[in-house]
């Protein structure tokens, strides 16, 4: 079994992949993205098209990481557990704890499973909430929107920075360090480009993002 492959999931541990936006751009600019892709220039694939809206750039790269993020985790399930990440961290330094403001206001210390949970539940609602991600086209995006995809990404960081930490020799035992450091360098190269998340976040995988800027 490819721990990526998706013919072999188990439905009902993975959620349904979201598709882009479809009221306005999200379908061209998805097919943009796929196309940039497979020619292999991550660099090439992170910039924002020639006569492209911004906004529109970021929500349908949000969509699309969120679902990599998604992917990548939901096939880990089995190795990260609340018995074996108790908490959600990324080495000793840097432990991360769960609230949104809403239902949740006080930071609670959660299992990584449960955080990730959250974090996907949470993510999700953003993106169904149309007053954050329009789907008609002519929509404007709200005055925060850059805000909001900043801290989608920031959360979306902090799953892989508990992967590369406390799962990364699971994933090289079973071959498949190759796909995981594909995503990450793409998710990197792109954060990187719109200035999405901030240094200090960066710290627990500063030495493997200096190495992916710097080979690009």
């Amino acid at each position: 079994m490819s721990l990526f492959g998706l013919g072999n999931r188990n439905q009902k541990t993975f959620r349904p992949k979201k598709n882009a936006p479809s009221g306005n751009k999200g379908a061209q600019l998805k097919k943009h993205i796929d196309a940039t892709l497979g020619s292999g220039n991550l660099r090439e694939a992170v910039r924002l098209p020639t006569g492209e809206d911004l906004n529109e750039w970021l929500a349908v790269n949000t969509v699309d990481f969120f679902n990599q993020v998604n992917i990548l985790h939901g096939t880990l399930m089995e190795f990260c557990t609340p018995t074996t990440c108790p908490t959600m961290s990324a080495g000793p330094k840097f432990e991360y704890r769960w609230a949104d403001g809403v239902q949740i206001k006080k930071p609670i210390e959660v299992s990584a499973p449960k955080y990730v949970e959250y974090l996907m539940d949470w993510i999700e609602a953003q993106l169904d909430d149309e007053s954050l991600f329009p789907q008609k086209l002519g929509t404007p995006f709200p005055p925060n929107f850059g805000e909001v995809v900043k801290t989608i990404f920031k959360r979306l960081f902090r799953v892989y920075a508990h992967i590369y930490h406390s799962h990364f020799q699971k994933i090289v035992s079973l071959k498949e360090e190759a796909h995981l450091n594909t995503c990450f360098k793409h998710f990197t190269l792109f954060t990187w480009e719109f200035r999405l998340i901030d240094k200090a976040e960066l710290a627990p995988l500063n030495d493997l993002i200096e190495s992916i800027i710097l080979s690009y």
